[in-house]
């Protein structure tokens, strides 16, 4: 098979009417010899993608609305967008019923919950406390540790029971939804990765591994998996 087509799901729209994605999402794909083909929200028939794509990426990105999980509007909850949780979640739930290789990543890792059933933590300081800093202000990244089951899919495929990772969010999973198993958490206690044992390929982690991929080849390992499952 030729280079495996690899989606990746776009903020929604600005302002100025434009959708965006940061480029280190479409560089570590590129690298591990995918090609990028990105996906704005408001398709209305997101399920087509999946006729031409042989991999997907759920990318990072604003809030998903509280209403979709039973949360609650925390002052902190930030860049809800309705056409975004939309999309995503009628996509995820198709390719949960798959078996296309999907990596969720940071919010990505929040929707495949969320689409399963599963909850959310509005604001982690507010219930982990902020010994561990998953984010720095205004909002910005800020590396931690990350403790990974050494009988996992995960730990094999980055060669470590511990990393390093780049963490950006201020949210995390609660209730974590039955199909999935977890495989990863920061020294807090704060969820970092599962999987989903059933599916033929499916990870999700909390932290941002596109950030530092391009010079660390542990979280660079993690899209080389994802081509080669989509190959």
């Amino acid at each position: 098979m030729s280079d495996p087509l690899i989606g990746i799901t776009m903020y929604g729209r600005s302002e100025k009417n434009e959708f965006s994605l940061p480029a280190e999402y479409v560089d570590a794909v590129r690298r591990a010899g995918g090609i990028p083909v990105l996906l704005p929200p408001g398709e209305e028939s997101a399920e087509r993608w999946m006729e031409t794509v042989h991999g997907f990426v759920l990318a990072g990105g604003g809030d998903i609305d509280p209403d979709l999980y039973g949360g609650t509007r925390h002052k902190t909850v930030y860049m809800v967008d309705a056409e975004r949780d939309r999309t995503e979640l009628t996509l995820t739930r198709r390719l949960l019923r798959s078996t296309v290789p999907l990596l969720g990543i940071c919010r990505g890792c929040q929707l495949i919950n969320v689409a399963l059933g599963g909850t959310l933590v509005e604001h982690i300081p507010e219930v982990y406390g902020e010994k561990l800093r998953h984010r720095v202000p205004p909002r910005e990244p800020v590396p931690h540790t990350v403790s990974i089951d050494a009988d996992s899919r995960l730990a094999r495929i980055l060669g470590h029971s511990e990393v390093t990772a780049s963490s950006w969010h201020h949210q995390a999973l609660r209730e974590v939804a039955s199909p999935l198993r977890v495989v990863a958490r920061a020294p807090d206690g704060v969820v970092e990765a599962v999987e989903m044992p059933q599916h033929r390929w499916l990870l999700a982690v909390q932290w941002h591994p596109e950030l530092t991929a391009a010079s660390d080849l542990v979280q660079q390992r993690l899209f080389a998996a994802l081509i080669e499952a989509s190959r």
